[in-house]
């Protein structure tokens, strides 16, 4: 359940994975259900976040908008993640032949260094 503490924002050791989808598919469907039935003007209320934030109290729309930009920051992020396992960037597949991979690979040795600096006892999987 979603809260201030960011809790819901990871799967605990003790949670299923069927849990976790059974968690969102709920949500899917909840929100389904609420952009099919009521109106983009609909007011809406985010209980965990400060009173004193003046988009607390919001409508469909913006809560719609809002989602939509966490959803594109956080796809982003996975698709740093996917660059770094499968070496492909750009949005294209023919985007591969114009990357320089020498540069690139100067580039990613840099970024480990920096990780394994930062935290030496860790270290970083190959």
């Amino acid at each position: 359940m979603a809260g201030p503490d960011g809790s819901d924002l990871w799967a605990t050791e003790d949670e299923t994975r069927e849990q976790i989808i059974g968690f969102y598919r709920r949500a899917w469907e909840h929100s389904d259900a609420t952009i099919n039935e009521l109106p983009l003007d609909a007011p809406g209320r985010v209980p965990w976040w400060p009173e004193s934030t003046p988009a607390r109290h919001t409508n469909l729309f913006a809560i719609m908008v809002h989602v939509l930009v966490e959803s594109s920051r956080h796809a982003g992020h996975a698709d740093i993640l996917r660059e770094g396992l499968d070496g492909r960037t750009g949005l294209r597949v023919e985007h591969e032949g114009q990357i320089d991979e020498e540069a690139r690979a100067a580039y990613c040795a840099r970024i480990e260094q920096a990780a394994r600096a930062a935290r030496p006892d860790q270290g970083v999987r190959p």
